[in-house]
């Protein structure tokens, strides 16, 4: 396939960052993934290798150890995982939490933690957030922390907490004040570094959650689980505030890996087409093949602007909500059209496991519903960006 995406454009760093990436994935092929889906195991071996290779570190300051690259590099290295055929959902958390800490955390927190992270001792991979009962609604959250002494004891309830099973810290957000006491809607909710390796027997229960994915993503139960005071970042109650911006970091970067899936979808696609031989000659040749593979080749790279738009604004300062929504919308839709246009091309063979459509359309799957739902972000577009009444 000819096309191809900005790579005789862009910063000649980023160019080598993919190629390297595409180099790294290539030890890991299909049969890699398709033995771990079956099995529903981790890719530890996967992980190591990005770790081992620094590729999860890109955002991570040189001083501790990491890149010190911006959000351009890390949406690179997931594109490209996603376009080979791996699953950077493994691991892309410890890039958009780390914007927390980095933003927020104390010069000790940030000594502590971040060359433990950047050198692969220790993995920031689990992100308590959402709760049985409130969902996307993170203002309602019901997990509470209460301070005595020198330190928080944590009672409450996360779901949806991916990789908790394979993480050694967890960004832990909480309720300080009673929501009735609360100063605003958004003031009251305090951000802390859990140390799993401690809580784990001793106030945290994790209870894995069986998925069509192999997402690892379990429940986490706290029962006056202790935190020291010294991990709460930055101010007590304003700890909203402080994982909106790695929201919208976690955002372009999953509109990164839809990218690159659906790249991956449309190579596919191409190739098995020119190469299926019917009725005397390619079905490549048939307009019924040929225009829905365009479509979605042209959806694909019309969302991926509006990725690397949101990624450089980020990168310059910017408040990036509507582009971040829109970034990971945009990109999620254009990858489940071009899956869908994938299997539609493979006909009965894209059902077979052994060609890996089936898998990596489960897993683009996803992204419709998360990190947050496409009806959520079309009800922030219409309040916050065209002055439409909020309608929830």
């Amino acid at each position: 396939m000819n096309a191809e995406s900005n790579l005789d454009v862009e910063d000649p760093q980023i160019t080598q960052i993919r190629q390297s990436v595409i180099a790294l994935c290539g030890n890991f092929p299909g049969e890699y993934w398709r033995d771990l889906d079956q099995k529903r195991e981790y890719p530890t071996a996967f992980v190591r290798a990005l770790t081992e290779a620094g590729f999860l570190a890109v955002l991570i300051p040189e001083e501790y150890g990491g890149s010190g690259l911006g959000l351009t590099a890390a949406a690179a290295v997931l594109e490209e995982i996603q376009r080979s055929g791996c699953n950077g959902a493994a691991c892309h958390a410890q890039m958009y939490i780390m914007g927390t800490i980095l933003r927020h955390g104390s010069a000790e927190q940030k000594a502590r933690w971040l060359p433990r992270i950047a050198s692969g001792e220790l993995r920031l991979q689990a992100f308590g957030v959402s709760e049985p009962s409130n969902g996307t609604d993170t203002l309602s959250l019901k997990t509470r922390a209460v301070r005595q002494g020198d330190h928080y004891i944590v009672n409450g309830q996360k779901i949806w907490t991916s990789r908790a099973e394979h993480s050694d810290l967890m960004l832990l957000l909480a309720r300080t004040t009673p929501k009735e006491e609360a100063k605003s809607r958004s003031h009251g909710l305090s951000v802390f570094v859990v140390d799993m390796q401690k809580a784990v027997g001793n106030g945290m229960t994790i209870k894995p959650i069986r998925t069509m994915i192999n997402h690892s993503t379990t429940q986490v139960f706290f029962d006056d689980m202790k935190v020291p005071a010294e991990n709460l970042l930055g101010e007590e109650g304003q700890g909203f505030k402080y994982i909106l911006t790695g929201m919208n970091a976690e955002r372009v970067l999953i509109g990164a890996e839809t990218i690159g899936d659906a790249r991956w979808f449309i190579k596919k696609a191409v190739d098995y087409a020119n190469g299926r031989n019917v009725f005397g000659g390619p079905i490549s040749k048939n307009q019924g093949i040929q225009f829905p593979i365009a479509k979605a080749y042209a959806q694909t790279e019309a969302a991926n602007l509006m990725v690397q738009k949101a990624a450089r604004l980020y990168e310059q300062g910017k408040d990036i909500g509507a582009e971040a929504n829109m970034a990971k919308m945009l990109a999620a839709e254009a990858s489940w059209a071009a899956a869908d246009m994938c299997l539609q091309t493979h006909g009965g063979y894209g059902f077979a496991e052994e060609y890996d459509v089936e898998r990596k359309l489960r897993e683009t799957r996803l992204y419709q519903i998360a990190p947050i739902s496409t009806n959520l972000i079309l009800s922030y577009l219409a309040e916050h960006v065209l002055g439409m009444p909020r309608s929830y």
